[in-house]
């Protein structure tokens, strides 16, 4: 297959791709347009100045209950903070933020909280989607609407909405850049570190980087797997780099346990392969712009889920709709995209990146 068919192939296949990802340019919109306002209106992000009819009006106070697992890295941290910056700027947004914790039991009682509290609505990012399901479908038939964020749940009736990143997106991204920088090397060797293989997010994203690197003859040749830590990237890329005397394309799926491959690979003075990072930190994109790392690219997974999963609560219980879409009802499902991060566009990313 030569260069120029695959390249092809990756417009088409990212054309695709930038259709699911007008969702988010509706929602980013959803509480800031208004008819007959300007810019000025909301400009200090809050909402006493919001044109009148405008979603930004203030309403009803709504009360939200957020549950999320421990900050333990940067994106998850970020994922949290996110949720509470996004309420603090509306005056009828009444957020009750539970403990992170890695333990399903606990989400399972904070969410029982919630429940017993009768909240308005849950934004919840589960550390297990499939055993925080049947929690979630009992705040559901108790007339609280749960938004789901992340990890889905094992039923589509435990959330009224959902808002995902695009894991598959991921995949397909990193692989669509190797395959466009193989400079005729159809003997490349790629290798993978993923994060959990337990969890059907990791398993997506290595489904699209495979899938993307079949359209130009490639395949994965050394695959190791973390877990989303420092320590566990360390860990992993160590072993990685010990198996395989020569890389073409690293991939790695988590810019937090990035920190830990770079260091592993710096360890090891390793420099003659090119490194697609995933989630998008603010340090793989200066690694990027330094343009002395092996680090040429990162793939965004983005860190504002859960605060677009506190506009939409709002707007489900003030009756609300996404102000760009004709649909009176906010949609089933949200998902973000999944852009590709380099030396030529970074400076449009890295100021709302995440620190790891």
């Amino acid at each position: 297959m030569s260069l120029r068919s695959t390249s092809l192939k990756s417009r088409k296949r990212l054309a695709t791709s930038l259709v699911a990802g007008l969702a988010v340019l509706s929602l980013a919109a959803c509480t800031s347009n208004d008819e007959g306002g300007d810019d000025s209106d909301t400009a200090d992000g809050g909402t006493s100045a919001a044109a009148a009819g405008s979603n930004d009006e203030t309403g009803d106070t709504v009360v939200i209950g957020f549950s999320a697992p421990a900050a333990d890295h940067g994106w998850m941290g970020s994922i949290t903070e996110s949720a509470k910056k996004e309420a603090e700027k509306y005056d009828d947004i009444e957020l009750r933020v539970a403990e992170g914790t890695n333990d399903v039991n606990l989400q399972v009682s904070q969410v029982e909280t919630f429940i017993n509290d009768k909240v308005d609505a849950i934004v919840l990012l589960p550390f297990d989607g499939a055993a925080m399901t049947p929690i979630a479908l009992e705040a559901m038939a108790a007339g609280i609407p749960v938004v789901n964020v992340d990890r889905e749940f094992d039923d589509p009736n435990a959330s009224r909405v959902t808002v995902l990143g695009d894991n598959y997106g991921m995949g397909v991204s990193a692989g669509q850049y190797v395959c466009d920088h193989l400079d005729g090397n159809q003997d490349a060797v790629v290798a993978e570190i993923a994060g959990i293989d337990s969890l059907p997010l990791t398993q997506d994203r290595s489904r699209g980087f495979k899938d993307a690197l079949a359209e130009c003859d490639q395949n994965v040749d050394n695959r190791v797997a973390a877990e989303f830590t420092v320590e566990s990237g360390e860990e992993a890329a160590s072993n990685l780099l010990q198996a395989a005397p020569k890389i073409d394309f690293l991939w790695n799926h988590d810019d937090d346990q990035g920190v830990g491959v770079m260091a592993a690979i710096d360890n090891a003075g390793r420099d003659e392969f090119t490194m697609i990072g995933g989630a998008g930190s603010a340090n793989a994109m200066r690694e990027i712009q330094s343009g002395d790392s092996v680090l040429k690219a990162t793939v965004i997974y983005p860190s504002t889920q859960a605060a677009d999963g506190i506009r939409l609560a709002r707007l489900l219980v003030q009756g609300k709709s996404m102000s760009d879409m004709v649909e009176v009802e906010v949609p089933r499902k949200v998902q973000l995209y999944a852009p590709v991060v380099t030396e030529d566009n970074v400076d449009q990313y890295i100021d709302t990146a995440f620190e790891s």
